[in-house]
């Protein structure tokens, strides 16, 4: 599988507290951080004030006559001390009236219900019984070395157990979803009464990864614990080239993380930056202007969704500044 991968972004797991978490990935660790579905890791206790680093992430618009559309690319979990909302990115969310987000959060009881028709398996083999042999005793030392309980994750889906346990390593490192762009332009967005709406939906999102086959699961799974040692190391670049502008650099990053999982990118890149595409033009079709914030490997690499854009006759250039 992937040797180097971002709510970013799906999911909500169960070990040690019972509660809802919302974690990033791995090998979508640092993928699903800048593809991956929108759900970032929670809130944690608020360290001492960073020193402030700006950060000018790249910014594209698209538009007509009477349509603009902005699409900004996002890293959904982030450590303290970016600055990045000003400047073009400010002025463009300030002019607009709608914020388009990947997916508005429900409630938790909606989150939790959803979690649990999907994301465990109450009869079969339990989740050590469904890895290859060779694979087994990896897993259980990477519970065992984040102190999570083997018991919490017998009942889970492979993809939710890769989840659950790519948490650890990042929060370790400070990333939070509170200092995630989805959590700041939503705040900005209900003080200046903007529309907020999602692309996609919390169980449409659970979907995508329940509906990957059992072998892509595991693949997954075993991936997730191989390259968690390398956590930390991957999503700091992915930042770093996120902060600069550069999507060439998340592409490279995410095509690596991808080219052995055509299932998996199908799943999470390609029909999704497709169909987003086709709503934005759709959505040109309606005067105003929108802001739309999505991780930010949709908008990199041969199959972003600028590039399905031109089958609409669109073309989204990138915003100097």
């Amino acid at each position: 599988m992937a040797r180097q991968q971002a709510r970013a972004t799906l999911g909500s797991s169960v070990p040690r507290s019972g509660r809802l978490h919302k974690p990033v990935f791995r090998p979508f660790i640092s993928l699903f951080a800048s593809v991956g579905l929108a759900f970032t890791l929670p809130a944690c206790a608020q360290p001492a004030p960073a020193p402030q680093k700006d950060a000018d992430p790249a910014l594209w618009v698209v538009r007509d006559k009477d349509t603009t559309i902005y699409l900004f690319g996002t890293i959904h979990v982030l450590k303290p001390g970016l600055t990045w909302f000003d400047e073009a990115v400010k002025k463009a969310f300030d002019r607009s009236g709608t914020l388009v987000l990947e997916m508005v959060e429900p409630d938790q009881e909606t989150q939790q219900k959803v979690v649990v028709s999907k994301a465990f398996d109450p009869v079969g083999p339990t989740l050590v019984e469904k890895l290859p042999a060779e694979k087994r005793a990896a897993f259980v030392k990477a519970l065992e070395d984040n102190k999570l309980p083997r018991a919490s994750f017998e009942r889970m889906q492979p993809w939710f157990a890769a989840i659950s346990l790519s948490v650890l390593p990042v929060q370790k490192l400070g990333y939070d979803a509170g200092n995630g762009p989805e959590g700041v332009l939503t705040r900005a967005a209900k003080a200046q009464k903007k529309q907020v709406m999602g692309l996609e939906t919390f169980e449409g999102q659970m979907s995508i990864f329940d509906s990957l086959s059992q072998k892509a699961q595991l693949q997954l799974l075993s991936s997730t614990v191989e390259e968690l040692p390398k956590a930390g190391e991957t999503m700091d670049r992915m930042v770093e080239d996120w902060a600069k502008g550069n999507p060439d650099g998340l592409a490279a990053t995410m095509n690596e993380s991808l080219k052995d999982s055509p299932e998996v990118s199908k799943a999470l890149l390609v029909d999704r930056n497709a169909k987003w595409a086709e709503w934005i033009a759709e959505r040109m079709r309606t005067p105003g202007r929108v802001f739309i914030a999505v991780g930010a490997g949709h908008l990199a690499g041969p199959q972003s969704v600028q590039a399905q854009l031109g089958k609409y006759k669109l073309k989204a250039v990138r915003v100097k500044y």
